[in-house]
């Protein structure tokens, strides 16, 4: 009786660990999580949330729901690995999030349900595969980041001490000098709307917004793709050879077997030879 009550709770949870995990399951999650994105947009329309406001805001409830008690069932079948999961911890977050209630000082949590949509990077491999190697490409991104932040401090107070007297509203201070240059580095009306006014009053400001633009865009900006870029490659060629390596591993054991029962075969011959042997010297 002991030994049932200490099997049981592995069995359950090996039983719901399959469940939860099958093709099935993750596809109606999947589901529900792009149900739930069309309802969330849907209760941005006034007119239709006036007549169907209701059956909106009971499928959304039934959703989450399903999203609680599928947490619940993770949490069971893997307990304190559940937490050492980030995907799952995300998940975990993300839902949480939707059980506060929306109201008073916690009002701003309303817009913040749409998160919900973000589960589907946690059940599509692809996405996945995508996000943990922008993950990945994190710190040499925040290096180039850190360089492009000092260069932009450098070219903030030049700037600030060179046309903040006929310029105040773009270069009064850092702060607006820090803004005007960023808007600069996107080329959003950088020349027509900035640097041509600044060059009637200083002509050779070409001389500051040419390099700077250069350096900040061309340059810096190119240098955060081609690091993205090398993540994903390298993200793409080690999930190849862990690929390879499951495929020479699995060619290998299945050699294996195949060597086992070739010398199982032989000694099931050898045996009925010897058997044979006895068999017709008996009979002499």
């Amino acid at each position: 009786m002991t030994d049932n009550t200490l099997q049981s709770p592995s069995t359950t949870q090996h039983r719901l660990q399959r469940f939860i995990e099958s093709n099935h399951v993750q596809f109606m999650i999947l589901g529900l999580i792009l149900i739930n994105s069309v309802t969330l947009g849907i209760e941005t329309i006034p007119s239709v949330m006036a007549n169907y406001g209701s059956i909106i805001s009971i499928l959304d409830k039934t959703i989450l729901t399903v999203f609680v008690i599928e947490l619940i069932i993770r949490l069971f079948v893997y307990r304190t690995a559940f937490f050492r999961d980030p995907w799952m911890v995300f998940d975990f977050i993300v839902v949480s999030i939707a059980l506060i209630p929306a109201t008073g000082q916690f009002s701003v949590l309303r817009a913040l349900r749409v998160l919900r949509v973000l589960r589907i990077l946690t059940i599509v491999p692809s996405m996945r595969r995508v996000v943990g190697a922008l993950l990945s490409a994190i710190p040499g991104l925040s290096s180039i980041a850190l360089v492009l932040l000092l260069l932009f401090y450098v070219f903030a107070v030049i700037a600030t001490n060179l046309f903040a007297s006929e310029y105040p509203e773009w270069f009064g201070h850092l702060g607006h000098s820090f803004y005007t240059l960023f808007q600069i580095m996107t080329l959003e009306s950088w020349s027509m709307g900035i640097a041509r006014p600044v060059m009637e009053t200083f002509p050779y400001a070409w001389a500051f917004f040419v390099p700077f633009i250069l350096v900040a865009t061309f340059t810096m900006l190119n240098l955060f793709i081609a690091i993205i870029v090398n993540a994903m490659q390298t993200f793409s060629e080690s999930e190849s050879k862990e690929t390879v390596t499951a495929v020479i591993d699995a060619r290998d054991h299945i050699e294996n077997d195949i060597h086992i029962e070739m010398q199982e075969l032989r000694q099931e011959i050898a045996e009925l030879k010897s058997i044979i042997q006895i068999a017709s010297k008996n009979r002499l």
